[in-house]
């Protein structure tokens, strides 16, 4: 489910929340589908609960998960973020800009985004 990278330059953290984020985004985390609790993750990964704790509160407030008191952190359905949504496209166009630089062919991209492109 989530792997972590102890050679890694990102904190544990930000590495737990984008391993998230990917099982939200993928749909491999259903809408509505419950989390693990903080304590079973970080038992899980043998890491301190605060670092689960904080992963999940910027992915709160980024709007992939919700919290209910009591139950724990649900998968976020779709949201419709517009702030979110124009820093995830000025992040492609550098990305992309770079690999053009680096000789990607509009062909290469056009396939990438149709999910044809081999990982």
């Amino acid at each position: 489910m989530i792997s972590l990278n102890y050679r890694d330059a990102r904190p544990i953290y930000e590495q737990i929340k984008d391993n998230l984020r990917r099982l939200i985004v993928s749909g491999a985390l259903q809408t509505d589908e419950r989390l693990p609790s903080v304590r079973t993750l970080a038992a899980q990964l043998a890491i301190n609960p605060n670092t689960i704790q904080r992963a999940y509160n910027e992915l709160e407030k980024e709007g992939y998960i919700y919290s209910v008191a009591g139950k724990g952190s649900f998968a976020a359905p779709r949201s419709e973020d517009a702030a979110r949504r124009h820093e995830l496209l000025e992040k492609a166009r550098e990305i992309i800009c770079e690999l053009r630089y680096l000789g990607v062919t509009r062909e290469e991209l056009a396939a990438l985004l149709e999910g044809e492109e081999e990982k």
